[in-house]
């Protein structure tokens, strides 16, 4: 599916702080962006620049104390608490560092467990195909590699049929080869179901396959570019 130049993920002066204070710590300062849809994009930043905070307010698990939050032309920020639950179940999957599986259910089920949460599933058995799972589709999580419960993760965030997934540190506790693995596999997630992928990491080397990169630095944008010859990701290096 074709990447668009439609603004899909639309953030203007977005602020957060913890702590009132001597102990207040601004975490998120005056942060404004567009996300086309359709694009991945990486967000990179040391630890304690407000990667994480910037994803939980952009998927609705926190207010933000300023500014505006707009995904697929749904204000966040003017939601209740209600409709913030239906905007997650409706357009938002998120893959975590650590995997999140319940190790009680199987590779299958730990997908059908969101799959039950949209009104308009992906196929299991296609998308199960595709993540490289159905061999494995039995097993619990304790009988297959990390890579392959990292493959797992994707499909649960992806079987609602998302508009916009959040990937906080999705390699972080993966080896290099299977990291390269499970980038492909996000690469074209992309491209074959044409969801928005947001990807927070440490890794600069990924930033070489985003169509945009942003830099966070102390709760500031540092950097916000348009990656015009983006490479693929069996080509990254590092």
């Amino acid at each position: 599916m074709a990447k668009s130049n439609t603004p899909y993920l639309i953030v203007e002066g977005l602020a957060k702080h913890y702590g009132d204070g001597e102990a207040r710590v601004q975490v998120l300062d005056g942060i404004t962006t567009t996300v086309n849809r359709g694009e991945i994009c990486v967000m990179l930043g040391p630890s304690g620049s407000g990667k994480s905070t910037f994803l939980n307010l952009i998927s609705g698990l926190e207010g933000a104390d300023g500014g505006t939050i707009s995904v697929g032309g749904c204000k966040l920020t003017a939601l209740s608490s209600k409709d913030l639950g239906e905007y997650r179940r409706r357009e938002l999957g998120f893959v975590f560092q650590f995997y999140n599986l319940v190790p009680d259910l199987t590779i299958k089920e730990n997908i059908e467990v969101t799959a039950h949460l949209s009104s308009n599933p992906l196929p299991m058995e296609e998308l199960l195909r595709s993540l490289g799972l159905w061999e494995h589709r039995n097993k619990f999580p304790r009988q297959v590699s990390g890579g392959q419960q990292q493959r797992c993760a994707i499909g649960r965030a992806l079987v609602k049929n998302p508009g916009l997934i959040l990937c906080d540190e999705p390699t972080g506790a993966l080896d290099y080869k299977t990291s390269k693995e499970v980038l492909e596999l996000m690469e074209r997630v992309n491209r074959e179901y044409g969801c928005t992928v947001v990807i927070v990491t440490h890794n600069a080397a990924i930033a070489r396959m985003a169509d945009r990169v942003l830099r966070l630095r102390d709760g500031r944008l540092a950097e916000d570019e348009v990656n015009e010859s983006p490479v693929s990701a069996s080509k990254l290096d590092w």
